[in-house]
């Protein structure tokens, strides 16, 4: 275990500790001493840039089970970096605001902390894990940890629903990545990303390759909230804004894009990564922004602004994938999508952590989030305002803030694909830089409605459940950083062009550089007046005569019934399947022992009688057996007839001791196989069994004759041969196939010399295998206590009645 490793799990270590601070320290908010978990962490990951920016990478491993090629390697390079100073970076500025924000009189923080932290490893987990399966495991993770964050507030049904409905979605994503992961290892022999890359040329052409591809997709898309999977993102804003912050905006809903970005390296140059990821991305990008407009309240606003944003990244990354199948590389093509996806996700981090920070401020001060009944803040809340207004110009794309930047860098990447004669794109490229102005202007438009139609316009006191005023310094102090970012990254973007951009650039495809070769990466605000600029111009004035003719043509919403939604149709999906499953459990939970274990029987016979028969699994030989001799055939009949008499017996005293001469008859076949050890054991076990069943059936009453009336049922001798036909083919098939030498001669040689007892069979139970021998009396041992306590239960309501 490496320090890098210990940095990883060093949140979810120090969670362990957050319950005694909250119960012992009572006087200092717990969020102080969890902030000191991501600056260190911070400051930690910050040396790492030198190492990244030289083309220069860091592995350490440990062993987890190895046997399975499964341990745990951490690896930075520029890609895993990115991610991880915005997990603690974004994470350091969240816990602070969170200080201020929850009252740690009303809320349970050592609970929220907890989760935090719990979250914090799971992302940092993701991001710099080498191994698939280790890579999985922190996948779900951070969806267990945050349904936990968004229901934090579970007294809330919307909560509770909000939780559900996210934890549903992404962990069928999750499900699905994981067989992508499997199909990978199957066609590499490997769970290492980095060895799986070096192999690309080998399984492009794998039948597994392109369901894989899906399959991953489906991961990441479920996790991005990419359409149609984007229904969960709305929902989750009903978790403290601290949470939306933080999930939503820097971390959890960037690992899709992560995975993503990660496995460009193995899919991207096929048609169908192109398509799935560029065109989804655009269509979510389009769709995210057109119904962010008609939202009023301020998070469900940025809610969808967020699915809208995730799918413009991830539409970059899927276009600049197509660089693979351009022959000539030069810094116009790949280096724009892509330069403007990594730079995107770091202007979205810095804008939109500001503007839900700021609609927390709000609901904070004012006691509501709905923009109906909002306006006229600015006198009163100058800071926020100010906030708000660079992270929203940010967003809708406006200089002189770095959103404007990637933004035209955005329209340059779909400009772009009109000039590639691929993956049919000669016919629906135009699709690309339709969408994307389109969905432009309805950025704009919403970015306008956040600002304006909350400081500006009409003062509404009456309507508001606090009076407002400016939030305290500790609430303002994080988002002035946020904004201050936007700002510093909009004059001087090239800061991060080799520190962190291009680093990345160089994990996502590097194949498409030598190794001392780098991508050249220039940002600057003028390029003459360029055909994106023009664009921009459009989106400017469309957009404000949109937002001013608001009122005019917002009923195009009501155009879609709200019973064809997506989230109406998982609601009855999930109905549906509700009562579909209440309907056959009602047909087979009858209450009856004996459905019960005929149902078992069934299925037994049916799947291992079909096994044996369509996968040539029966084998029969009798070579190596011994003869059956007189006595043999002697105890199998009589073995025979004494489970017929317990069956016919009328007496309980013949019937027990009918089962007791196949106990003692099986001891009796024991001897004959010369195994006196298992012989004693049988009958002392069956002497044991006889007299206990003695002892309960003598206080019994006596059999009537209608209580032992037997009917004949086809059913159960169907079911009683087919069982008995089942066992005795494989029993038979089992011991004409084996391939090894039995373990019995290791326990002849070893029983005494090892354990020093001549009988093998306790041996076996209490020294080779005694760990078995020792939970199987644990088990008995809880069986025996809940019998006796409900012996004592109906006992005690007995006495009482």
């Amino acid at each position: 275990m490496t320090f890098l490793h210990l940095a990883i799990l060093f949140p979810l270590i120090f969670a362990i500790l957050i319950p005694f601070l909250y119960k012992y320290v009572q006087r200092i908010h717990t969020g102080w001493f969890v902030l000191i978990v991501p600056v260190v962490l911070f400051l930690y990951f910050l040396r790492f840039l030198d190492v990244t920016m030289n083309g220069e990478t860091i592995i350490a491993e440990a062993e987890w089970i190895p046997s399975l090629g499964i341990n745990f390697t951490a690896y930075v390079d520029g890609l895993s970096l990115l991610f991880a100073l915005l997990i603690t970076g974004i994470g350091s500025l969240v816990v602070l605001y969170s200080i201020y924000y929850l009252s740690k009189v009303k809320e349970q923080l050592h609970t929220f902390y907890v989760y935090l932290l719990m979250f914090m490893t799971a992302m940092l987990g993701v991001v710099l894990s080498d191994n698939l399966i280790v890579l999985y495991t922190f996948w779900e993770f951070t969806s267990l940890s945050s349904f936990l964050l968004i229901g934090f507030w579970y007294t809330r049904e919307k909560s509770r629903y909000g939780a559900q409905k996210s934890m549903m979605i992404t962990i069928f994503g999750g499900l699905a990545m994981l067989g992508g992961f499997v199909m990978l290892n199957m066609m590499t022999g490997t769970y290492s990303i980095r060895e799986i890359i070096s192999q690309v040329p080998e399984i492009a052409q794998h039948e597994l390759f392109i369901p894989a591809l899906i399959l991953v997709l489906l991961g990441a898309f479920t996790k991005s909230a990419q359409f149609p999977f984007y229904i969960w993102l709305p929902d989750a804003m009903e978790a403290p804004t601290p949470v939306s912050a933080y999930l939503h905006s820097a971390t959890m809903v960037k690992a899709g894009i992560y995975l993503v970005a990660r496995f460009s390296p193995v899919f991207a140059g096929t048609p169908e990564w192109f398509w799935l990821v560029s065109f989804f991305g655009i269509l979510t990008m389009f769709w995210g922004s057109f119904n962010a407009v008609k939202q009023t309240d301020l998070k469900a606003i940025l809610a969808f602004s967020t699915v809208s944003q995730l799918g413009m990244i991830m539409s970059l990354l899927g276009v600049g994938a197509a660089a693979l199948h351009i022959d000539a590389i030069d810094d116009s093509y790949f280096t724009v999508a892509t330069l403007a996806a990594i730079f995107h996700l770091i202007n979205h981090a810095t804008f939109k952590g500001s503007l839900f920070m700021v609609a927390g401020i709000i609901d904070h001060e004012t006691g509501t989030r709905d923009i109906r009944k909002l306006g006229g803040l600015m006198s009163l809340m100058p800071i926020t305002f100010t906030i708000a207004i660079i992270g929203a110009f940010s967003m809708a794309g406006l200089p002189p803030f770095n959103g404007f930047l990637s933004k035209e860098m955005f329209f340059t990447a779909m400009l772009r694909v009109l000039e590639l004669n691929f993956f049919q794109l000669e016919t629906w490229g135009l699709l690309f830089p339709i969408l994307a102005w389109v969905g432009s202007i309805f950025t704009f438009l919403y970015s306008m409605v956040l600002v304006f139609k909350t400081f500006t316009g009409k003062y509404q006191p009456e309507k508001l459940k606090k009076k407002p005023h400016e939030a305290p310094i500790g609430m303002l102090i994080s988002p002035i950083i946020l904004a201050s970012l936007v700002v510093i990254f909009g004059f001087f973007p090239n800061l991060l062009s080799y520190s962190l951009i291009e680093p990345a650039m160089a994990s996502i495809i590097p194949s498409l550089i030598g190794p001392d070769q780098r991508f050249h990466v220039e940002i600057s605000f003028w390029h003459g007046w360029s055909l994106e600029l023009y664009m921009t111009i459009g989106v400017v004035l469309l957009g404000t005569l949109g937002y001013f003719t608001l009122s005019k043509w917002r009923s195009v919403y009501r155009i879609l019934p709200e019973k064809l939604t997506l989230n109406k149709l998982y609601d009855r999906t999930l109905l549906g399947l509700d009562r579909s499953s209440l309907t056959i459990t009602r047909f087979y939970m009858t209450g009856s022992l004996h459905n019960y274990l005929a149902y078992i029987f069934g299925f037994f016979i049916i799947i291992l009688g079909t096994s044996l028969a369509f996968q040539d699994a029966f084998m029969l030989t009798f070579n190596g057996t011994a003869k059956i001799g007189i006595y043999e055939v002697i105890l199998a009949l009589v073995m025979v007839l004494g489970s017929i008499t317990t069956l016919l017996s009328r007496s309980r005293l013949t019937a027990i001791i009918a089962l007791g001469s196949v106990g003692y008859s099986l001891s009796l076949f024991f001897v004959l196989f010369r195994a006196p050890d298992l012989a004693l054991t049988q009958l002392i076990v069956e002497t044991v069994s006889v007299s206990l069943f003695l002892l309960c059936f003598y206080h019994l009453p006596e059999l009537k004759k209608k209580e032992k009336k037997l009917r004949f049922r086809m059913t159960n001798a169907v079911l009683s041969i087919g069982v008995g036909v089942i066992v005795t083919l494989i029993a038979l098939s089992a011991n004409s196939q084996r391939v090894s030498e039995t373990i019995a001669s290791y326990y002849i040689e070893n029983s005494y010399t090892l354990a020093g007892a001549k009988n093998m069979v306790n041996v076996i139970l209490v020294d080779f295998r005694g760990f078995d021998t020792l939970f199987e009396i644990t088990v008995l041992g809880i069986a025996a206590l809940a019998i006796y306590s409900m012996i004592r239960i109906k006992v005690q309501k007995g006495e009482e009645g």
